[in-house]
């Protein structure tokens, strides 16, 4: 955890890239990925500590399933993240910080996502449409028989 405070803390308070948010993921005691907040460095709303450590972590192990890791993180993830966090299988979450603490020392307001996510899609607040709906089930007809697909 410390690791990941320390980035964290370089992120925000040296590089100035993004929020106070480091990441590390271990494996088996030894760190196989790292990630911090670079937001405002790359212009990119998806570069999260926890996002970056995953990607680092599932490139270092050759697999995009991360069982048997540990991901420690400065704050508790967002709904990004966590939904990451599980498509990854990660095993066990440590966090220094709540959500909480980000929105009152940060302004980072993950509330408002989780509430609109918990809505039915077309009562959230940006407007989804679906179209061509046959189309794309085509596609997935194929896709389901696929032979040599992986799953994931």
């Amino acid at each position: 955890m410390r690791r990941a405070i320390a980035l964290g803390e370089k992120a925000a308070l040296i590089d100035s890239s993004g929020g106070p948010f480091g990441c590390v993921v271990v494996k088996d005691g030894a760190v196989v990925g790292e990630g911090t907040n670079r937001v405002v460095a790359e212009n990119d709303p998806t570069w999260h500590g926890e996002m970056a450590a995953i990607r680092t972590a599932a490139k270092n192990l050759g697999t995009f399933h991360l069982a048997g890791c540990t991901l420690y993180t400065t704050g508790e993830p967002c709904p990004m993240c966590a939904a990451a966090i599980f498509w990854a299988r990660i095993e066990r979450i440590v966090y220094a910080s709540t959500i909480a603490d980000a929105m009152r020392f940060g302004g980072f307001d993950d509330h408002a996502i989780y509430g609109e996510l918990s809505k039915p899609v077309n009562e959230r607040s940006i407007p989804a449409t679906m179209c061509l709906h046959e189309e794309m089930l085509h596609v997935w007809r194929r896709y389901e028989a696929k032979a040599d697909k992986i799953r994931y």
